[in-house]
């Protein structure tokens, strides 16, 4: 099980620090290791791994790209984020903002203010307290703002977005 304050990772336990990967708390030692936290036995996809591959720059993928990858091989969003995880490339850039940006990380600031309307939305999408990723990309469509703005609104109602589509939270 581990002592409170670390987290396992198959044989190896770490203490936790600030870092979120595919919702499990990953510290800086364990980037590049993004592999252990999927089942062993799962395979990759070797048309995905193919494509990833090749998009992959310096080892990282965006995750705009990632998102072009399974839109253009029909699949989905979790199994190119798999791929991206099982041949240890580093996810940047979320589209809502909340990582792979450096060097601060993550580049969402709070919105001045909510509009009740969107806050409604997004109190009504609401999974466990938290709001998925594909619900803060669904509220961006059907209320014309954008995927940031999203973010925004939910740092200042305090709400967290998870999990994400591709698994990186």
């Amino acid at each position: 099980m581990g002592c409170p304050g670390t987290i396992s990772f198959g044989q190896q336990s770490r203490d936790m620090k600030n870092e979120f990967v595919g919702g499990t708390h990953m510290t800086k030692e364990d980037r590049g290791h993004y592999a252990e936290k999927h089942a062993p036995d799962k395979k990759i996809d070797p048309a995905v791994a193919d494509v990833v591959k090749k998009r992959a720059v310096d080892g990282k993928i965006p995750c705009a790209v990632a998102f072009d990858i399974a839109k253009n091989l029909n699949v989905s969003p979790g199994e190119v984020g798999f791929t991206v995880d099982m041949l240890e490339i580093r996810l940047i850039k979320c589209q809502l903002g909340l990582f792979g940006y450096a060097p601060q990380k993550s580049i969402v600031t709070p919105a001045e203010s909510v509009p009740q309307a969107l806050e409604e939305a997004i109190q009504s999408r609401l999974k466990n307290g938290e709001l998925p990723c594909a619900a803060a990309w669904e509220i961006a469509t059907t209320t014309g703002i954008s995927k940031m703005a999203v973010s925004s609104a939910c740092e200042t109602l305090g709400v967290k977005i998870r999990p994400c589509q591709l698994g990186a939270f």
